[in-house]
């Protein structure tokens, strides 16, 4: 597709059900929207992009126990020419981490609607688009929080981290449960993937 020149076919990943269709009655209305599809797990949008090839992914950045990142990289292996545009209302993720997985950009669900419908036109007319870096990739965690990650991902124990931080082990059990929470994570080891995924740690 040359920029800007054909209407793009554009797949909604979401798990929940009144964004995706919210999103898609948006493009829908759209002269430079040929058709959309949308799809609430993984495996239902990466079926749907080999069968339509679609111009752009907008994909949200966790579906469930699925980082968006890995959806992200496994389309674009289906799909060389599907362009992805991933997006969140909570966490964020790096221009750099996202760009590693294939992505051509990220917004945030807080962007209003026509914003996020721009930048769907902008990605599969070829461009990039990042949210203002404004606020850092890691601003939902705190940096206490962030601390405590970082020594997770090493390998640390609850004990060590105490001892590193001068912490009871008490509060870092209550910091690594609110990093779990964050991250959506449910043990150390996706905490630590969803944290190199989004960039947080290396």
């Amino acid at each position: 597709m040359s920029a800007g020149s054909e209407p793009l076919r554009v797949l909604v990943v979401d798990d929940h059900d009144v964004v995706h269709w919210g999103f898609r009655d948006l493009l829908n209305k759209k002269p430079w929207i040929e058709s959309t599809f949308s799809a609430s797990a993984a495996h239902e949008a990466l079926e749907l992009v080999e069968r339509y090839q679609p111009d752009v992914a907008l994909v949200d950045l966790f579906l469930g126990d699925y980082a968006g990142t890995d959806l992200a990289e496994a389309i674009r292996e289906r799909s060389p020419g599907t362009r992805v545009l991933l997006m969140s209302g909570a966490g964020r993720v790096s221009a750099h981490a996202a760009r590693t997985a294939g992505a051509s950009g990220f917004v945030s669900k807080e962007w209003n609607a026509e914003d996020i419908a721009t930048a769907v036109r902008m990605v599969g007319s070829g461009m990039t688009v990042f949210a203002p870096q404004s606020k850092q990739a890691t601003e939902h965690l705190s940096q206490r929080e962030r601390d405590v990650l970082g020594l997770i991902a090493v390998g640390a124990t609850n004990r060590e981290i105490a001892g590193r931080l001068f912490l009871s082990q008490h509060t870092v059990k209550q910091h690594t449960r609110s990093v779990y929470k964050k991250l959506k994570a449910r043990n150390r080891a996706e905490a630590v993937h969803r944290a190199q995924r989004l960039g947080l740690i290396d």
